[in-house]
Parts: structure tokens; C-alpha cells; sequence
């Protein structure tokens, strides 16, 4: 047993022994093997670091090469753009110093050919020079000879010359003077009446005489008790929200409302109309209706504001002045209504305008304009020419319009052809036949004053107003007033109408003189 021990001992440790070299070679192999294999992945490496070092070599030449050109080819184009502007340069330059050559060359002839000229002018101012010298010499010895003719001094001889030549021209002028006269008066009345008379019959305007009646229709009389309500109390309340006073006397089935703003009366009018037609009388109603009707009533007066400038053709005309243009709705004069009276002064104005060639816009734009005044009047102090002017002057309208309308009744001086225009328009519209309406006592009155005034003066016959009151003729005594008196009485009573009475245009005034010569043949 020991005996195997002993021999399985050496021959284990040899085996062991064999066993570790064995790995030990292995373990070599193994590590040779890695070796090589590395070596050969890092000879794997590199050679794609080569390429791929070799790739990007090839990329950036070839980018390189390609920038390169391109800033060769750019180079180019600008080295051959600044060649032809270059070119260009030296063309023009070229180009400006042949002008400046032709240029020098056409200043130096003229040069030359103003040298000639002025040599010229020399010769002849001493040749004009000589001639003046032998006139002045003959001038003086044909003195001396006239003068030793006539016994005159040549100082004499002028005066007296120039004594006839005044005297004659003074004549000539004069007569001259009151040709001119004559025939710029005889043309201009002419004129002016060619322009009146085409202008009237160009505007054909309808004649309208609404007027905002006061008067209020009552289906019955027991409605009476009803707009007095109890203890009065339904016509205060009317009373107090339309400032109109109402008037409930003995006539039958109606009831008056009066007052002095003509828009506050139309606006009562409809107000109580509704009021009537509803049959609810009561404080709070009555405030309802007036309020309602009274917004209304300034969109209808707006809108007839704007109808009126329309039918007028005017444009641009301010809201305010659209506002209070159409007020004039409601006011009236001798029953003409002012609103379609100012329409028909701005038709009547432009016609005029146009045949005198002043501007027809403004002159239209006056005319429209002209009366704004009256819808205020009562409201502010003065004159309505002037309170209109200074309102629609607040709202930018032209001087030459402001003027016009404040100068239309002679409030101001007349300035400038518009002004005068506007006056002319106003009294045609005013004093047409059919255009304004007075009573027969007021008619009749101003009839029966004209004929007083006319028969008032020394000398008159007979005096008869005709056409309605527009003229006087009056027949004088032939044998206490002669052709220059009838002229002077003529003009006397004139001024004394204007003085004395109030109408609506002019009154011609004619004085007739007669002479007959009566004898019988037997």
C-alpha cells in the first residue's frame, strides 16, 4: 500500500507537473492568439482610419477646388462688371468733353459775333450821334427863322399850342366821358334785366302756402273735459311740457294752441292729436306722448334739413346747420314758407351766378343759407341776417358766403358779387306775384298810403296804384311841372315811400306828364 503510495506520488506530481506546463503553453497560446487578434483589429483600425482619412482628403479638395473656382468665376464677373463700368466712364467722359469742346467753340463765335456787333453799334451811335448834332443845329436855325416870321418867342409859341391842344382834349373827354356813360348804363340795365327776367323764367318753383295750422279739430265737446282734466290738472301738464298755451273757449269742436316757437307749436299739435286719437288724457301720458313726438321731431327736422339742401344742390353742409336749416320748416312769412323760400333763393342765385360767371356753388350755398337766422332770432339778439351769419361762421362755412348772408338786407355793406346776388335772389323770391300772401286790410291799407304819399306833393293830378300795389303812377299838371321837375318829384316820392311804409320788394314809382294842344277846326 505504501509502495503504490510511493510510486503514485512521483508520477502525480510529474502529471501535475505536465498538467501546469500544459497550461502554462495553453494559457501562451491563448495569449499569442489575442495578440494577434488585436493586432490584426488594430491593423483593421487604422486601415479605416486611412480610408476614411483619405475620403475626407478627397472631399475637402474637391470642396476646396469647387470654392475655388466659384471665387475665380466671381472674381470674374466683377473684374469684367467694373471693366464696363469703367467703359461706360471713360464714354461719357469721352462723350462730355466733345460737348464742352463744342460747347467752347459755340461760346467762342458768339464771342467773336458780339465783338462784331459792338463795333458795329459803335459806328452806328457815333453816325446817330452826328445826326443829332446836324437836327439840333437845324432845329435851331428853323427856331430862329419861325421866330423872326412870327414875332414869337418859341416858350410863346408852345404854351399857346398847348392852351389849344388842352382845350380840344378836354372836349373830346368829356364828350367822350358821357358817351361811355350813356351806353355802360343803358348796357347794364339792359343786362341786368336780361339776367333777372332769365333767371325767373328758368326757375319754374312750385307756389306752396302750407302753414302749421293752430287749430286743433275735436271729434266731440265732451273730449274738452277730459284735455282739462280734474281741477285743470291734464292742461297744465300739457302747458308745462310743451310751452304752448292752451285755449278752450266757446267754438265748437276745436281748441287752440298758441305760441311763439313755431316748433314747440307743431310739436304740441301732434302731441295733442295723439293724445285725442289714444283717448288716455293723464299727466304721465301727456309727458310720454310730448317726449316721444319730441324726438321725433328733431329727426323730421333734421331730415327736412337735408331734403332742402338736397333739392338746392348743396353738399357738405355741417349737422348743426342741417339741424337748425330745418326749423325753417315751421316758420312762415306774409304765409310764404321760409324753408322753400330759401330753396328757391338758391335756384334763383345760381342761375344768376352762371350767366354773370361768378361761382355757382357758393352763390347757391348763400342763397340756401340766407334766412338761417330766423330759426334763432328769437332765441338770440339782433338782426337774423347777422345771427345767421355769425352761426354758420361758428361752423366753418367760406367768408364769402358769411358776408353774403349778413350783407342780403343791408345790415352790412354789400362786398363783393355774391352779396349782391343774394340780395337780388331774395327780393324776386320775396316780391313774385303768388309768393307771399297779406290780408286784404293790410293789402288795401298800403294801397291807400301810396296814393296819400303820391297826392301829398304840390303839382300831382291824379295818382292810381296798379299791379297789386308793386306801382305808382302818378299824372302831374302839365303846366305847374315841367320834364326836370317830374324827375325830382319822381325820386321825392320814392324816398318817402321807403321811409314811410313797409314792403315786401320794390315799388316802381312813374310820373306822367301830358301836354295836349286842343283846337277846333270850323
Amino acid at each position: 500500500m505504501m509502495l503504490f503510495a510511493g510510486i503514485e506520488t512521483p508520477i502525480g506530481l510529474a502529471a501535475l507537473a505536465g498538467g501546469v506546463i500544459l497550461g502554462l503553453l495553453l494559457a501562451r497560446w491563448r495569449e499569442k492568439c489575442a495578440r494577434s487578434a488585436l493586432a490584426q483589429q488594430e491593423q483593421q483600425i487604422l486601415q479605416n482610419a486611412r480610408r476614411e482619412a483619405e475620403a475626407i482628403t478627397r472631399e475637402a479638395r474637391l470642396a476646396a477646388t469647387e470654392e475655388a473656382m466659384k471665387l475665380r468665376q466671381e472674381n470674374e464677373q466683377a473684374l469684367a462688371a467694373r471693366r464696363r463700368e469703367v467703359s461706360e466712364a471713360e464714354q461719357r467722359l469721352a462723350q462730355r468733353e466733345a460737348l464742352l469742346a463744342q460747347q467752347l467753340k459755340a461760346a467762342l463765335e458768339r464771342e467773336a459775333a458780339l465783338e462784331t456787333q459792338k463795333q458795329e453799334c459803335q459806328r452806328k451811335a457815333e453816325i446817330l450821334a452826328q445826326q443829332q448834332e446836324d437836327l439840333a443845329a437845324l432845329m435851331k436855325q428853323q427856331r430862329e427863322r419861325l421866330e423872326s416870321l412870327c414875332h414869337l418867342s418859341a416858350e410863346a409859341a408852345r404854351a399857346e399850342l398847348l392852351r389849344e391842344v388842352e382845350a380840344e382834349t378836354a372836349h373830346e373827354a368829356a364828350a367822350l366821358a358821357r358817351r361811355i356813360l350813356e351806353e355802360a348804363r343803358h348796357t347794364a340795365d339792359e343786362k341786368a334785366r336780361f339776367i333777372v327776367s332769365l333767371a325767373i323764367q328758368r326757375y319754374s318753383g312750385s307756389l306752396t302756402f302750407e302753414s302749421t295750422t293752430a287749430t286743433i279739430a275735436l271729434p266731440g265737446e265732451e273730449i274738452k273735459g277730459r284735455i282739462i282734466g280734474r281741477e285743470g290738472r291734464n292742461i297744465r301738464a300739457f302747458e308745462n311740457a310743451t310751452g304752448v298755451t292752451v285755449l278752450i273757449d266757446d267754438t265748437p269742436n276745436a281748441v287752440v294752441l298758441s305760441g311763439f316757437d313755431p316748433v314747440r307749436r307743431e310739436i304740441a299739435r301732434e302731441a295733442m292729436q295723439r293724445l285725442i286719437q289714444d283717448g288716455r288724457i293723464h299727466p304721465t301720458r301727456i309727458e310720454e306722448v310730448v317726449a316721444k313726438v319730441t324726438q321725433e321731431m328733431d329727426e323730421t327736422i333734421y331730415r327736412y334739413g337735408e331734403q332742402a339742401a338736397l333739392r338746392a344742390g348743396v353738399n357738405s353742409l355741417h349737422p348743426e346747420i342741417l339741424k337748425v336749416l330745418g326749423r325753417l320748416h315751421f316758420r312762415h312769412s306774409f304765409s310764404q314758407n321760409i324753408l322753400e323760400h330759401s330753396v328757391e333763393v338758391a335756384h334763383l342765385a345760381g342761375l344768376m351766378a352762371g350767366e354773370l360767371g361768378v361761382d355757382v356753388a357758393l352763390s347757391k350755398r348763400a342763397g340756401l343759407l340766407h334766412d338761417i337766422g330766423k330759426a334763432v332770432s328769437h332765441e338770440v339778439e339782433g338782426a337774423h341776417a347777422l345771427v345767421g351769419a355769425e352761426l354758420i361762421k361758428r361752423h366753418g362755412e367760406p367768408e364769402v358766403v358769411v358776408k353774403a348772408v349778413a350783407a342780403h338786407h343791408g345790415d352790412v355793406e354789400v362786398d363783393g358779387p355774391i352779396s349782391a346776388i343774394l340780395a337780388a335772389a331774395d327780393a324776386i323770391s320775396a316780391s313774385r306775384p303768388g309768393a307771399r300772401i297779406e290780408t286784404m286790410t293790410t293789402y288795401l291799407k298800403r294801397v291807400e298810403d301810396l296814393e296819400r304819399i303820391g297826392r301829398s306833393f304840390p303839382g300831382v293830378d291824379k295818382c292810381f296804384a296798379v299791379q297789386a300795389g308793386r306801382e305808382l303812377r302818378v299824372l302831374v299838371q302839365p303846366e305847374r311841372v315841367d320834364d326836370a321837375q317830374a324827375l325830382v318829384l319822381a325820386r321825392n316820392i320814392a324816398r318817402q315811400i321807403e321811409e314811410e311804409l313797409q314792403y315786401p320788394g320794390q315799388i316802381k314809382v312813374v310820373v306822367l306828364r301830358e301836354t295836349r294842344c286842343v283846337e277846333l277846326a270850323k
